[in-house]
This record gives C-alpha cells, sequence and structure tokens, in this order.
C-alpha cells in the first residue's frame, strides 16, 4: 500500500513549539479524530463520521453499487493483463509496479473474483456461485459496503495518521501497552479505530504503519489479528439478528473482557510469538518512543506530534497518495476479497466441510453447559468463512444462552476470510494462511470459555 516516507525528528530542547507546527498537528488530528474515532447516535444506531459519509454514498448510488463493483473487477484483471503483456512505463517500477505485476496466484484470484461478479451480476453459470447467499451476499451486500466505506477511508486515514495524532497517543500510552501487549502505544489508535468504526479500518491502519516503518513484523502481525474488532455498530447489527438486543450492554461487555483477554494471550503463544522483529525492508525502523530528554510526557508527546506534523507531506502528495491507496484498495483488495469470500461462503452453504470439522466442539459445548450443543457447532468454526455466518446459524437456535454466546464468539474470533483475511494476505504484513487458521482456533479456544463462563455467571 502507499506510503509517506517522513521520519519523525526527536525533541532536542525545550524550546517553545512553534505555533505553526502546533496548529499543523491540532487541526488535522482533530478532524482525523472526528471522522474516525468518535460515535454519533443516528437514530437507532451508532455511527463515525466517515462511516455516515459511507452510507450517503451508498445511499446515492444504491442500485448502482454492484454494477459499480463488477467494473472495478473486471477493470483489475484488464489492467493487470495489460500491465504484464504490455509493459507500459507507468507499470515499470514504483506502486504501480507492485499493484499490477502480481505473481501467478493472487491474478488467478483476480480473474475469479471478476468472474464470480459477472455470473452473479447476470446470473449465469453454477447455483452455487451465483446464489444470493454466496455470491449474491458478496456483490449485493458485501461490495457495496466495501466499495464506499474503502473509498472514504483511503482517502481520509491520512488526517489521522500522517499529522502526529498517532505519535502523541503512541507517547502517552507507550508504558501501558508495553507492559501489558508488548505493542507500541499507537496501536491503540488501531483498536480505537476498529471499535468505532470498522475491523478492516484497523488493518488499513496497520498495515500502512507497517509499510511506513512504524510496526515490527511481529507486531504488525499481532495488531492485525487481535485488535481489528468489528464495530460497534455491527456489534448492534448482530444482537438485533439473533434477538438479543435487549441484552447489549452484557453483549458488549462479554466481547470486550473476552477480546482483551485474549489480546494478552494469543500474541505470547506460537505462532505470533515465533514472528520477526524485522521492519519492513524498504524503509526500516521509522520509531523512536522512548524519552531521550528530561520533559514531560504530555510535552514529550507534544514535540513527537509537532516534527511529524511539520514534515508531513503536502496537499498534493497527501493526493496522490490518497487516490494511489483507493486504486491498490479497488484493483488490488478488492477482487481477493471477492474471490475468497465467495468460495468461503460456497463451502460453508453447499459443503458439509464446516459440520464435519465441528464435530470436536459438541463435547466442548457440552462441557461448558451450552444447550443445544449440535446445532450451535457448526456456528463456532464457520465465522472464519465469513464474520455474519455465525449469526444466520444461531438463529435457527431457541436457546437465548447459546445465541449470545454465538453471537460474542463471532465477534471475538476476528479472523474471517471474506474481509480481513483477505485483507491481510493482501498485505504485507508477513502472515501466512496457516497462521490464521491457527489464530482463528486458538482465539476460538481462548474466548468460548470465558465468554460461557461470563453468560452463566453474571447474564443467565
Amino acid at each position: 500500500m502507499p506510503y509517506s516516507n517522513v521520519k519523525s525528528e526527536q525533541p532536542t530542547s525545550s524550546a517553545p513549539i512553534p505555533r505553526a507546527h502546533l496548529l499543523k498537528f491540532l487541526i488535522p488530528s482533530l478532524i482525523g479524530v472526528l471522522l474516525f474515532l468518535v460515535p454519533f447516535q443516528v437514530g437507532d444506531t451508532i455511527n463515525i463520521g466517515m462511516g455516515l459519509m459511507a452510507d450517503g454514498l451508498q445511499t446515492l448510488l444504491g442500485s448502482a453499487l454492484p454494477a459499480i463493483a463488477m467494473v472495478v473487477l473486471c477493470l483489475s484483471v484488464v489492467a493487470t493483463l495489460y500491465a504484464k503483456l504490455a509493459h507500459p512505463g507507468w507499470a515499470d517500477k514504483g506502486v504501480l509496479h507492485e499493484m499490477f505485476h502480481v505473481g501467478p496466484l493472487w491474478f488467478v484470484m483476480r480473474v475469479l473474483g471478476a468472474l464470480f461478479a459477472v455470473m452473479t451480476y447476470f446470473q449465469f453459470g453454477p447455483e452455487f456461485v451465483t446464489a444470493s447467499f454466496t455470491g449474491g451476499v458478496m456483490l449485493n451486500d458485501l461490495a457495496p459496503v466495501l466499495l464506499t466505506f474503502f473509498f472514504f477511508a483511503a482517502l481520509l486515514l491520512p488526517f489521522l495518521v500522517e499529522f502526529g495524532f498517532m505519535e502523541f497517543i503512541g507517547s502517552m500510552v507507550r508504558k501501558p501497552f508495553r507492559i501489558i501487549f508488548n505493542l507500541p502505544g499507537r496501536s491503540a489508535i488501531d483498536a480505537t479505530a476498529s471499535w468505532m468504526g470498522s475491523g478492516t479500518v484497523g488493518v488499513l491502519i496497520t498495515t500502512q504503519q507497517y509499510e511506513q516503518g512504524y510496526y515490527n513484523g511481529r507486531e504488525a502481525s499481532v495488531i492485525a489479528t487481535n485488535f481489528s474488532v468489528v464495530s460497534i455498530a455491527f456489534a448492534l447489527l448482530v444482537t438485533s439478528f439473533v434477538d438479543i438486543n435487549h441484552l447489549f450492554v452484557q453483549f458488549y461487555t462479554t466481547v470486550v473482557v473476552a477480546g482483551l483477554i485474549a489480546a494478552v494471550i494469543v500474541p505470547r503463544i506460537p505462532p505470533l510469538s515465533r514472528k520477526s522483529n524485522d521492519y519492513y525492508e524498504p524503509v526500516g525502523c521509522q520509531l523512536n518512543e522512548e524519552r531521550t530528554e528530561k520533559v514531560g510526557l504530555f510535552r514529550y508527546s507534544l514535540i513527537q506530534a509537532t516534527n511529524r506534523a511539520a514534515g508531513a507531506p503536502g496537499p498534493r502528495e497527501l493526493a496522490r497518495l490518497a487516490l494511489l491507496n483507493v486504486m491498490d484498495i479497488f484493483l488490488g483488495l478488492l477482487p481477493l476479497v471477492f474471490a475468497i469470500g465467495t468460495v468461503a461462503l460456497i463451502l460453508a452453504e453447499f459443503t458439509p466441510l464446516f459440520t464435519w470439522l465441528s464435530y470436536p466442539m459438541v463435547p466442548v459445548l457440552e462441557l461448558l453447559r451450552i444447550p443445544e450443543a449440535e446445532a450451535a457447532a457448526p456456528a463456532t468454526l464457520v465465522g472464519f468463512a465469513d464474520m455474519f455466518l455465525p449469526a444466520v446459524l444461531a438463529t435457527n437456535i431457541e436457546s437465548e444462552l447459546t445465541r449470545f454466546v454465538i453471537a460474542c464468539l463471532s465477534l471475538t474470533q476476528l479472523i474471517y476470510m471474506s474481509e480481513i483475511g483477505a485483507l491481510l494476505l493482501k498485505s504485507k504484513i508477513p502472515i501466512k494462511l496457516w497462521e490464521l487458521v491457527a489464530i482463528f482456533l486458538l482465539r476460538t479456544a481462548i474466548t468460548l470459555p470465558i465468554i460461557a463462563f461470563m453468560a452463566h455467571t453474571f447474564f443467565f
């Protein structure tokens, strides 16, 4: 993903901070906070500024969005073929070269994504591809959301990450985040952006920070797989769908507690504990959170932030980076999400794979005193395909306690291939498919007993 290689300077004195630098930090950062981190009550739902903009664009374009998504997916294949066969000058080096000169596997994924979209839109080909609950979910439900959400996320993220806000927060909360999670303090922004906005926004921030040299490979892998929580808005949707919205406070409290415990444990065991501490090679380490002068924590954090703001890219460079980010997401990421998501949904809906895999979960659920264990077992693992599938399966379960546990678990597992998983595999973060599977299973094993304990002890 495109990045600006702007290295933060270190404070050198206790001289007054230039007013221009302070304003350059405060104004864009405040805009970024309002867009990404401040929740608004809109009717019966909670959203963020960027989400409201995305919803507005989605309403404006309406039924045209599936067609737009199909065109974008086809354009990705055409542009990739042209770059590979014609070798145009604009694709010889740099970001555009990385975007279109992809390996055989990724090219096949782009072709599959476009093919699935065309088949679904025009309703021809095998039913397992074109069905409303496989290709239809991806093209008519998920793709419009991703198009509008990613469009504004890519355009507006610089307000949050390029003008010193991450340096300021990172320095302020460095110690607790190092002690508790063994992570840089700036990762607090990823978690907050996920909780308030979307897990995909958290992964986008993590990817950019890794490529800019502010996270090493281990830190980026840990943050992306443990802090990319689905948004409060999606949590409300899940509780409403499984008819436990009257328990939302208890539900989200359980999700937060189980998620935080998992975020402490999972990074300390393989495969994440064995990740290298190497930084992204083209830029190296750009981070220094250690205080080098005897100044107060707040002032030090402010100096870090204003130094970063002073070296931030200008409007023209920011516009160029934003445009490249949008292109990379639309032409590189969206086809991958569509291909992997459709295949995962086909496996979940048209094969007994997840039912077979879930057989060992039946005695586990019975041990945890979860009613209707056999019906609930597939819902404990099918979330790896898509985050909404557990909620869909849970609607057929009569026990409110079981629906509560399944809904909580689906939000704490985090790794779902239709979105987060595809985004991570596309990124430069050093994480493999088998590691995503392992992390998903670890998070399931850790959070399920916690969720069951809290449900039995406090709420039911």
